[in-house]
């Protein structure tokens, strides 16, 4: 019999689902303090929580029998999801519970800014007739930008749709074909995107890509008299850039559910006439609990009772042997997909990788899985994990194929993958020294071996006489330590095409790139960033 707890109270059909399940024995157990959970967990095998209960690394330290954590809602942030892991304990959330409920949110909030309806009803509440002073704007025939085609982004789009709008979308990991699928057309860039928009909403992950996606210099970029709605998370848009843009006159008005801090101290936005806000409500519906508590039950019981995991945030349950044989490899796979990620260029339509030596006769599945993950990152909602990377992709329209052969020319084992956008390919392989050091060993057409860790500043030139020391000196000067250098040449001669890698050991300013990028043999520079050497991987911290 598995026991799970449940802390925070759970819908009825939620608990339904538990009580029904012969092999499961719900324990509710509500208002509990932090020292009261350590010690019930204890006791069960798995628990369901809210947002109300912590799970710290001092609450999950010394959690022999607890096998899994289960979020009823998408937020992990109050589970120590590095802690779990280190404690061999599988977390889970119920990402599509919620998605109607909060596209929902979304399209209302924008439906009630473009008809003036919170100021209207506060009028008449007043005793007020000022049907003048509250004219709106249709939605049908106006132009919607959508930021991010996830679950959130799609349904909100397929709305706009219905309701006879032009919906512009761009998501960097979505393929324009699937776009078009739901009525999408797919723009490639933000800057374009919210040109010729009447309303842009956000519907991304709050992370170092997206904070602040919408700015003041993108505000000042739409047309005047736009609108702005936010119901995915403080810090996408630039509230202090949005308060200037609307007092300006430039940007009509804002819808927020969401904000920086919550709730807002600062009230600049919240006061404002032309801005419609609401606490965070985007998940609040009975429906919205329900289905997240209906997700919740079954997603624990499948995995106790039939071993299957959905929705997983860390890793999945692996033996230590396994792990030990595998986890260069995996890191080595997502280690490239990261760098694949920063080094591409359009959409992304498919990508292949090639296991060769002996990384053909591993879990390749796994180490797929791994590169999507790097390659995925920036788009996945959450912590990135090796669970769900493919499906993601698969949703996204990137096919993702594997090939396998034991023969290998120069190395023991190589992995080598190849990503296909819409601007053209990218191909970069890589291997594993003795037993541990990650190594670029190809990129394009250009062999070189070179540490696959920490910055990269990749630069493509021609191969003349005095280019290394220029760009040494520029370095220097910057106070740029360079720590390994690797070349490579199209052929083994001189003045041709060539690519170099250089292992940096701080962060390049804009200045020192820029003069690197202007010698006139330099035809490209890239900065890529790429995890410590002998940093573990993000879904198996400490392992």
């Amino acid at each position: 019999m598995y026991r799970v707890l449940i802390t925070d109270g759970l819908h009825a059909a939620g608990m339904q689902i538990l009580k029904n399940a012969p092999e499961v024995e719900p324990v509710v157990m509500v208002d509990l303090s932090p020292e009261q959970v350590k010690a019930e967990l204890q006791n069960v095998d798995g628990i369901i929580i809210r947002g109300k209960t912590k799970l710290t690394a001092a609450v999950l330290e010394g959690q022999k029998r607890l096998k899994v954590i289960v979020r009823a809602g998408v937020g992990t942030d109050n589970i120590d999801s590095e802690a779990a892991t280190k404690g061999g304990i599988l977390v889970m959330n119920t990402p599509t519970g919620n998605t109607t409920s909060t596209a929902e949110h979304a399209f209302a909030m924008m439906m009630a800014l473009s008809r003036n309806i919170g100021p209207a009803c506060a009028s008449m509440k007043d005793g007020k007739w000022e049907k003048t002073l509250f004219q709106g704007s249709q939605l049908s025939g106006k132009t919607l930008a959508v930021i991010g085609l996830g679950r959130i982004g799609l349904t909100v789009a397929q709305r706009a749709v219905a309701f006879e709008m032009r919906v512009l979308g761009y998501d960097p990991f979505f393929s324009a074909e699937k776009a078009a699928e739901y009525g999408i057309e797919y723009v490639e860039n933000v800057d374009d995107l919210v040109k010729d928009c009447d309303y842009v909403t956000v519907h991304t992950p709050l992370i170092d890509a997206t904070r602040g996606i919408i700015n003041a210099k993108r505000l000042a970029m739409m047309k005047k008299g736009a609108r702005v709605i936010n119901c995915a998370r403080g810090g996408i848009v630039d509230e202090t850039d949005l308060a200037d843009a609307i007092e300006s006159g430039h940007i009509a008005g804002a819808a927020l559910d969401v904000f920086t801090q919550e709730p807002p101290v600062d009230r600049r936005l919240v006061d404002m006439p032309q801005v419609l806000t609401t606490p965070h409500l985007g998940a609040s519906t009975d429906e919205a609990q329900e289905g997240v508590a209906v997700e919740a039950a079954e997603i624990i019981t499948d995995y106790l009772v039939n071993n299957e995991i959905r929705f997983a945030i860390n890793m999945a349950p692996v033996s230590g042997a396994e792990m030990e044989d595998l986890k260069h490899y995996l890191n080595l796979s997502y280690r490239l997909g990261l760098l694949a990620s920063q080094m591409i260029q359009g959409s992304v339509k498919s990508a292949e990788i090639d296991f060769r030596g002996e990384a053909a006769a591993k879990k390749t599945r796994l180490m797929t899985s791994a590169f999507a993950v790097g390659l995925l990152e920036s788009a996945l909602d959450g912590n990135a994990n090796i669970i769900s990377a493919t499906s993601v992709a698969k949703s996204r329209g990137i096919t993702l194929t594997e090939t396998a052969t034991g023969e290998s020319e120069n190395f023991a084992s190589m992995i080598s993958v190849k990503v296909v956008t819409d601007k053209g390919d990218f191909e970069a392989s890589g291997t594993i020294f003795g037993r541990q050091f990650l190594r670029l060993v190809k990129l394009g057409p250009f062999c070189f071996e070179a540490f696959l860790d920490g910055r990269l500043l990749v630069y493509r030139h021609r191969d003349v006489p005095g280019l290394i020391g220029y760009i040494g000196t520029i370095l220097g000067k910057h106070d740029v330590n360079i720590a390994n250098m690797a070349l490579g040449r199209q052929t083994n001669q001189p003045g041709g095409d060539s690519v170099a890698v250089l292992n940096l050991d701080s962060e390049p300013s804009a200045e020192a790139l820029a003069e690197v990028a202007a010698h006139p043999e330099v035809s490209g520079v890239e900065i890529v960033r790429l995890p410590a050497a002998g940093a573990g991987l993000p879904w198996m911290s400490g392992r």
